[in-house]
């Protein structure tokens, strides 16, 4: 899950207990849920477009992070198309594959991980697979007008270029810390977000038409909201972690005024809204729409505080050291004061129920002709 803010949010990197290499098993599974519908877009590419087969595939990852992911989208476009072709005795198609995240992204470990899909191609007839890296926000103009045959992306469209610039500039904290301050201000605060989210998805989709050919696929997933569940506080993403960030200033561990202005740059939208804003904005026809619920695909044996914690903090480090200033204290109370909010909360309960409030929404998309 790779955010592709203006801010310096790049995941943690290495490989260490509390990096995000080691703590991405809930990426896995929501790209995992993507693959039938990364499949069926390559088929359609082959059948569908003006020509049969194509000469030449460009397919792009945007938001691809680091670490055992990196290559799970890509990878899969590149053995469908074999697939395909071997089912239909032709010669493959040159593949150019390009990954995508902010500068700040570990690409000298997304190079190494490129290598071996390049020579994974023995059993691939001996294709020609380009490959390239291409750092940049997502919600900028990336590669040439009409040049790309695929986008994918996983995990990252519900973080924003930036958080809600009228909630800074009135200085309305994101989570208040007195309980019934922060019930009047809720929806206030969930609308702002919810303007931000419309303006960066409707900008995505737009830049996305220009780049991708006529008929082109894409294939997204993010963290959303069902219709069909109420929406009380704890339906954001970064509630919890606000939830933990206040428990640590009213023990003095962060200052509150440090606490009350920091925005955390991530929403997570209704399905509806996110095919409101598909149809309105008219460069995509929805293919399919699936929901995966978070966990659903692992083993919820495996699932526990620790391993949520951890989760968390690999996910959102980068953020809270860049503004509360480096500590290995402080992170090390994130994760205690993570374990106390999810408790208190029921989140890993509702996790290991199916009953949490946050799924994946994963959507199959053909720009318009």
């Amino acid at each position: 899950m790779a955010s592709n803010s203006k801010q310096s949010l790049h995941m943690n990197q290495g490989q260490g207990e509390t990096s995000y290499a080691q703590n991405s098993a809930l990426q896995k599974t929501v790209q995992d849920g993507m693959k039938i519908l990364i499949e069926e877009a390559i088929t359609s590419l082959c059948t569908v477009t003006s020509t049969p087969h194509p000469k030449d595939m460009v397919i792009a990852d945007l938001g691809c992070s680091s670490g055992p992911n990196a290559l799970t989208l890509v990878s899969t476009a590149v053995d469908a198309m074999y697939r395909y072709c071997v089912q239909h005795e032709q010669l493959p198609p040159e593949m150019c594959v390009f990954l995508n995240d902010l500068p700040d992204n570990d690409f000298n470990t997304v190079a190494k991980s490129l290598a071996t899909l390049k020579h994974s191609g023995e059993v691939l007839t001996h294709p020609v697979v380009i490959t390239g890296m291409v750092p940049g926000s997502f919600y900028e103009r990336l590669f040439a007008r009409g040049s790309l045959h695929l986008v994918c992306s996983a995990n990252s469209l519900h973080w924003l270029s930036t958080a809600p610039e009228d909630l800074k500039n009135s200085r309305t904290p994101m989570h208040e810390s007195d309980e019934q301050l922060r019930s009047s201000r809720h929806q206030i605060v969930l609308d702002s977000y919810a303007r931000q989210f419309r303006k960066d998805f409707m900008r995505f989709l737009s830049l996305r038409a220009q780049e991708l050919v006529p008929g082109g696929q894409m294939v997204v997933s993010l963290l959303a909201r069902c219709s069909d569940k109420p929406d009380p506080e704890l339906s954001q993403p970064w509630t919890l972690v606000m939830m933990a960030l206040s428990d640590m200033a009213l023990r003095g561990v962060i200052s509150k005024e440090k606490l009350d202005s920091f925005y955390i740059p991530l929403y997570s939208p209704m399905d509806s809204e996110v095919n409101k804003i598909i149809e309105e904005e008219g460069s995509f026809e929805i293919n399919k729409m699936l929901i995966h619920e978070p966990y659903g695909g692992t083993n919820k044996a495996l699932v526990n505080l620790k391993m949520l914690a951890l989760g968390a903090r690999a996910v959102f480090e980068p953020l809270i050291v860049q503004h509360f200033a480096p500590s290995e204290e402080i992170m090390d109370e994130f994760m205690r004061a993570m374990e106390g909010a999810m408790v208190s909360s029921g989140t890993l309960e509702a996790m290991l129920s199916g009953e949490h409030r946050l799924a994946f929404l994963c959507l199959s998309l053909t720009r318009a002709i």
